[in-house]
């Protein structure tokens, strides 16, 4: 099958694996899971056909499915496992902790590094991204003046973002600064090879990385906010997820399949 035997770009978005509904389960988990749902939504909005991508069987081979897609976006969800870059891995902070998941998750941000397949990747997914490259993340962020972790009740903590300039994320939106909701404990420490800082918060918190210094690149774009929430503003939704499926559409002659660059550094275990 080719990726353009479709008349709508597939799109894929590895799911939530973890059970929001255990008796057990963190609040949180079930938040991610249902705004995960506003992604696939903003996925087919912006006119395309999004394909929910499950863990590797013998019956559904994850590397044929991820063949099938021309893109990919990667959500947000539990922490990745911090022994990933090096750090504690019983912080008491952490939540949702899946090797499963991050096994998942790695394995779609290789796949479109490596085959220069366009990529989003939100909150969790963008700390992927970075971590992949070899970067590193604060493991529970000191407090500052911004606030990024809601309290608990509240859904979203809103705050603006600077956007840089000659950017893939000011290009998306137009501007050079927009609020964004937040709902995020940890975020960007060290930035990873290959990418760029392109927005930040107030306080100097990492918010956006993009590919970076190799003109073979696909458009790879993570941000550390949540373009899929409600608030604060709904026309700020689909920017990001538009300008990801133009550059699919842009990639006429299907894209290209050689291995490029330098290679993620990191093989979380699945």
């Amino acid at each position: 099958m080719s990726v353009t035997d479709h008349p709508a770009p597939l799109i894929g978005i590895p799911v939530r694996l973890s059970d929001g509904d255990a008796p057990d389960a963190d609040v949180r988990i079930g938040e991610a899971n249902r705004i995960f749902d506003e992604v696939v939504g903003l996925v087919r909005a912006a006119g395309a056909e999004p394909v929910l991508l499950q863990p590797d069987s013998a019956d559904s081979p994850l590397d044929e499915r991820l063949a099938d897609c021309a893109g990919f976006v990667v959500p947000g969800g539990g922490d990745v496992d911090p022994a990933l870059y090096g750090a504690d891995s019983d912080h008491p902070s952490l939540y949702d902790v899946n090797p499963v998941q991050d096994g998942l998750d790695a394995a779609v941000v290789r796949y479109a590094l490596e085959h220069r397949r366009p990529m989003l990747g939100i909150c969790r997914g963008m700390q992927l991204l970075n971590i992949l490259r070899g970067g590193s993340l604060h493991v529970d962020m000191a407090p500052t003046p911004v606030t990024h972790n809601p309290e608990p009740g509240v859904e979203w903590a809103v705050h603006d973002v600077a956007l840089s300039a000659d950017s893939a994320v000011a290009e998306a939106f137009g501007r050079g600064r927009i609020p964004v909701a937040s709902g995020h404990h940890q975020a960007v420490d060290r930035v990873g090879d290959g990418l760029r800082v392109s927005a930040r918060a107030d306080d100097g918190c990492v918010e956006a990385v993009e590919a970076s210094g190799d003109p073979r690149a696909a458009w790879t774009v993570g941000v550390q906010w949540h373009p899929e929430a409600l608030e604060p503003d709904s026309e700020l939704r689909l920017p990001l997820f538009r300008a990801l499926l133009a550059q699919v559409n842009a990639q006429t002659d299907g894209p290209a399949d050689a291995p490029a660059g330098a290679q993620p550094r990191v093989e979380p275990q699945s």
